[in-house]
């Protein structure tokens, strides 16, 4: 999905106007829905600076809007050439089931592994109805910094639980 085709996506999720989401990130009335129509339509690319704005205003990671070209068959399965390559994610099968695995040889393997796993975790979170789906893509659309959040959560858990025990 490119650029333009996220921004739609996640502003009709959101209940967002092409107007209004013009209006959040600064363009001015009369050219507010103009600009985020272009964008949409792929006629405009949003420069950096308004890639993080609308970003902001839709509650996700600009690295979301930033997804590689993969709008075909085509453009997905060397999206994947590319991302074997570079993270040593390759198909492979698994008790007869098509698969993506990562080549533990890869520099980038620990990285990969770490990610991928906190995603399935959440999938599984998903399925067993431990978590909504609004909470699943909320997690997604803010991938890393869901992450950083819990991470934080927990150390200032345990530096409360230290600081109890110190006290006694």
């Amino acid at each position: 999905m490119a650029i333009g085709e996220r921004i739609k996506f996640l502003r009709t999720l959101r209940g967002l106007t092409q107007k209004g989401l013009g209006l959040a990130i600064g363009f001015s009335e009369q050219t507010a829905d103009v600009r985020v129509a272009q964008y949409e339509s792929g006629t405009r690319s949003p420069k950096e600076k308004y890639t993080d704005s609308i970003a902001n205003v839709l509650e996700v990671s600009p690295l979301t809007l930033n997804v590689p070209d993969i709008d075909s068959d085509l453009g997905l399965i060397h999206t994947l050439f590319a991302c074997e390559d570079v993270y040593g994610i390759k198909a492979d099968s698994v008790d007869g089931v098509l698969c993506l695995t990562l080549d533990k040889s890869s520099p980038n393997y620990l990285s990969m592994f770490d990610m991928l796993n906190k995603w399935q975790k959440e999938l599984e979170k998903l399925a067993n109805d431990e978590i909504t789906k609004e909470e699943y893509d909320t997690w997604r659309y803010n991938y890393p910094k869901v992450e950083a959040e819990r991470f934080r959560k927990r150390i200032d858990s345990l530096r409360a639980k230290n600081k109890e025990h110190f006290e006694e």
